[in-house]
């Protein structure tokens, strides 16, 4: 299980490698756009290696998207002290393989998951949970760490809502290019995370601490995915250019 942020995968490949045998499952909890995203997706794109989250195909070369489980990751936490982690809510982690099928594998890892407490449902569409969470991490998350808000308070201003939203509705286009689709509305996904409360994003927690912040994984991908599908994106290339400079500034940065 890989529960590292994106930006910390690459570098541990090395000590990954050796974890990997023939039959080695690899279950990937990072947030945002998945390196392995268009394999076994079909279509135009199937194959294709999205860079702001894997220059030159290295971890899909290294790990192989064969391996790979998919998951997405629910619980809200954050970091009070060193290695002491608050866990605020939540208990799912969904699972679902590239292709859809409903293997013995993850099946089997569902199982465990539940002995153990936890929920692990499995999807058979798995790419379009991925993006119903990267919904909002997209764009609540850079919002977040721009104004130091907390999810609450960025839902109940109307200026950061709207600007929410209109990155959303951005990747909604690019999402549903790619045949994914989005069960809920844009308000109800908005008041989903207004109703999380007074909790810092992932992001604001890392430029607090002095961390590398997962832009390419949660924006830039997301931007990169519009360039390659044609959709437009003002909005999200507006708020991402102003984050990332922040993130550069404050030496929260690690570019792949």
């Amino acid at each position: 299980m890989l529960a590292l942020k994106a930006h910390s995968l690459a570098p541990a490949l090395d000590q990954i490698a050796p974890l990997l045998g023939p039959e080695t499952a690899v279950v990937t909890m990072q947030n945002g756009v998945p390196w392995w995203y268009f394999y076994k997706a079909g279509g135009a794109l199937e194959g294709t290696r999205i860079q702001a989250v894997d220059p030159g195909g290295t971890i899909w070369q290294r790990i192989g998207p064969q391996r790979v489980i998919g998951s997405v990751v629910y619980p809200a936490a954050e970091v009070d002290a060193p290695g002491l982690i608050r866990h605020v809510e939540g208990t799912r982690f969904s699972l679902g393989e590239p292709s859809g099928e409903k293997s013995e594998r993850v099946t089997a890892l569902a199982r465990e998951m539940v002995k153990a407490g936890l929920q692990a449902p499995v999807r058979e569409d798995i790419r379009s949970e991925i993006w119903i969470k990267l919904w909002g991490n997209l764009s609540f998350n850079p919002i977040s760490a721009l104004t130091g808000s907390t999810l609450a308070a960025i839902v109940a201003d109307e200026g950061t809502r709207t600007l929410a939203r209109a990155m959303m509705l951005e990747a909604q286009a690019i999402g549903e290019s790619l045949g994914v689709r989005f069960p809920i509305p844009v308000d109800k996904r908005i008041k989903g995370a207004g109703d999380v409360g007074e909790h810092k994003t992932s992001m604001l927690q890392d430029l607090e601490r002095g961390r590398p912040m997962e832009i390419d994984a949660l924006v830039s991908a997301v931007q990169e995915l519009g360039r390659l599908t044609g959709k437009p994106t003002p909005a999200i290339d507006s708020v991402l250019a102003l984050v990332r400079r922040l993130a550069i500034k404050r030496g929260c940065y690690a570019p792949l």
